[in-house]
C-alpha cells in the first residue's frame, strides 16, 4: 500500500473515532442532562441501567459498563474485531462521559416540561447513536442486537432497537409506578429510532446520473478518475435523428458536487438528468442482506 492509500485510511480512522466520541458525547448530554433527572426510561442498557439506578441506587455508569462487557463478548464472535474494537471505544467514552458528568453536573433541565425533555433528550440520544452505527461504532446494549440482524438482514436499525427497547420501557413502571413516564418513555423510544434512521440513512443515500455530452468521453474518464464507474449508453435523438452517447453515473449524494463540477469544467452546455435511488447495491455501495436458503 502506497503512502497516499495510508494516509487515507489513517486518516478514515481518526475521522471515524472522532465521529463515534462526538456521537457519545451527544448521547451523553441527553441521558443525564434530558432523560434521567426527569425519571424518563430511554432504550437498551442505558434503560436497564436507569430502572437499577432508581430501583437500587447502582450509579448507572457502573450498570451500564458491566451488561456491555457480557454483551461485547458475544458479539466478538459474530460481528469481529472491527465492530468491537470500536463499540469498546463507544462504551469506554460513554462510560468515561457519564461518570464525569454525573459527579460535576447536576443538571434538572426542564423540570416542569417532561414531554418537551423527552423529546430534546431523544433527540440527543438517537444523533448520538445514529452517528455511532454510521462509521461501524455502537453504544452497546441493543445497538449490538441491531447490528447483528442487521448484518444478515436488510432490516431498519431503528425499528429492530424499536422492537427490542419496548419491554424495557414497559418494565419501567416495576419502579416508577407512573404510566405517564411509561408513555413519555415510548415517545423518547419512537423519536430515537427516528433520528438513528435520519443520521444512518443520509450516510448512505445514493444518485443516479445521464449525462448526454459531447464530450462524454472526456467527463467519462474525469469521473472514474474520481473513484466513480460510468455506463455508456447508446441512444437517438428523436427529433434531430442524431446518434448520442449517454453516461450512467451512480454515486453517493455527498458526491454529486464533485460530478457535477467535473461536468461543468468540461462541458458546461451538457445535458444532465440527477434523481436519487432507494438503494444501490453492489461494489462501492451496499451489500446484499439475504437468508440463505435451506
Amino acid at each position: 500500500m502506497d503512502k497516499k492509500n495510508v494516509g487515507k485510511t489513517l486518516f478514515k480512522e481518526i475521522r471515524d473515532y472522532v465521529t463515534i466520541a462526538i456521537g457519545m458525547l451527544s448521547y451523553c448530554i441527553g441521558w443525564t442532562v434530558f432523560l434521567l433527572p426527569n425519571n424518563i426510561t430511554t432504550g437498551g442498557v442505558a434503560g436497564v441501567s436507569s430502572i437499577l439506578f432508581w430501583g437500587t441506587g447502582i450509579p448507572v455508569q457502573a450498570s451500564y459498563f458491566a451488561i456491555n462487557a457480557v454483551l461485547l463478548l458475544i458479539a466478538l464472535k459474530v460481528l469481529g474485531w472491527k465492530f468491537c474494537v470500536k463499540t469498546v471505544y463507544a462504551v469506554a467514552v460513554l462510560t468515561t462521559g457519564l461518570t464525569i458528568m454525573r459527579a460535576n453536573y447536576d443538571a434538572h433541565l426542564l423540570s416542569d416540561q417532561p414531554f418537551m425533555a423527552a423529546i430534546i433528550g431523544s433527540v440527543f440520544c438517537g444523533c448520538g447513536v445514529g452517528l455511532g452505527l454510521s462509521v461501524g461504532g455502537s453504544t452497546g446494549g441493543t445497538d449490538i442486537i441491531a447490528a447483528i440482524i442487521n448484518k444478515y438482514r436488510d432490516i431498519s436499525l431503528g425499528r429492530v432497537i424499536l422492537i427490542c427497547d419496548v419491554f424495557i420501557i414497559s418494565s419501567s413502571y416495576f419502579v416508577l409506578k407512573d404510566w405517564e413516564k411509561v408513555i413519555y418513555g415510548y415517545v423518547v423510544l419512537y423519536v430515537t429510532a427516528f433520528c438513528i434512521d435520519q443520521v444512518v440513512n443520509s450516510s448512505r443515500k445514493s444518485v443516479q446520473f445521464f449525462i448526454v455530452s459531447r464530450k462524454w468521453e472526456e467527463i467519462g474518464r474525469s469521473i472514474n478518475q474520481a473513484h466513480r464507474g460510468c455506463t455508456v449508453i447508446n441512444g437517438t435523438g428523436l427529433y434531430t435523428g442524431n446518434e448520442v452517447k449517454m453516461l450512467f453515473v451512480l454515486a453517493k449524494q455527498r458526491e454529486s458536487s464533485m460530478i457535477f463540477q467535473i461536468i461543468n469544467e468540461i462541458d458546461p452546455q451538457a445535458f444532465v438528468s440527477q434523481s436519487a435511488v432507494i438503494g444501490v447495491y453492489g461494489e462501492g455501495f451496499d451489500h446484499f442482506k439475504l437468508g440463505k436458503k435451506k
